[in-house]
């Protein structure tokens, strides 16, 4: 398993960068997981964007789905014509969502005619080409799914965190994962009250508790000291961890 990373930002694009969106290849099939604001440029970098047989949402907020506006724009007026449309994978709720986003561009059905659409439900497990899909729903503010992505034949478990605040249900869930991508957007802990974001100590101890064997950080901005968010993570993980950065490629 080949994984891009094409975007790491928060909800804020880094300088030059993307928010949330990573190309999983697993022999013939390759997969958008998430597709935030810069990512479909980033995309293009890489691979002929009609290559992409599957998108796959975590959850509808701006910062992991606002660029499939372009990419449906790309699929509907750009040359090409006549391959099959790319299966858009998303969590219930989400397809009222990108209708509302679509009319704002004038077209309430841009996404809807550019895509096959699948609404899957969180308890489902999915085969996606090559891959198995399962997830598993993580607090956040809006309802937001962590997922895992395993070729269908066995092998490595790939494990994507989503938005998501401290819990249990994650770390049950990436329990012995291969790679963990696991977001680490704060400095400190949130203020008393519902948290929809980790710290990178907090993720780090997400990833000890589920005996990860490999944890990259994800979902931070390029204004904060990586060097200490990474330390902060490692101390509290008891081994390396990486950071994410746009461009990488991460093999399984």
């Amino acid at each position: 398993m080949r994984i891009t990373i094409l975007g790491k930002s928060p909800s804020w694009q880094d300088a030059g960068g993307a928010c949330s969106g990573y190309l999983v290849q697993e022999d013939g099939t390759t997969v958008l997981l998430d597709c935030g604001n810069g990512v479909f440029a980033k995309l293009r970098e890489v691979l002929d964007y009609r290559e992409v047989g599957h998108v796959l949402l975590s959850h509808p907020h701006a910062d992991h789905c606002l660029d499939l506006i372009p990419f449906a724009y790309a699929l509907t007026y750009g040359p090409g014509g006549g391959r099959e449309q790319p299966e858009l994978l998303v969590p219930p709720g989400a397809l009222e969502l990108l209708r509302a986003l679509g009319t704002l561009w004038g077209n309430p059905e841009l996404v809807e005619g550019a895509f096959r659409i699948t609404q899957y439900d969180p308890a489902d497990r999915l085969v996606v080409g090559d891959l198995r899909a399962r997830f598993a729903p993580v607090p956040h503010y809006i309802d937001a799914n962590a997922v895992e992505l395993t070729p269908t034949g066995g092998g490595p478990r790939f494990t994507f965190s989503a938005d998501c605040g401290p819990n249990d249900a994650l770390v049950d869930f990436a329990r012995d994962t291969d790679l963990l991508l696991i977001e680490a957007t704060l400095t400190e802990p949130a203020p008393d009250g519902f948290a929809g974001h980790l710290t990178a100590a907090e993720a780090g101890d997400h990833a000890r508790r589920a005996g990860a064997r490999r944890v990259v950080l994800t979902h931070f901005s390029d204004e904060l000291d990586a060097g200490a968010q990474q330390e902060a993570a490692a101390q509290a993980f008891g081994g390396p961890v990486e950071l994410a950065r746009g461009g990488a490629v991460l093999e399984l």
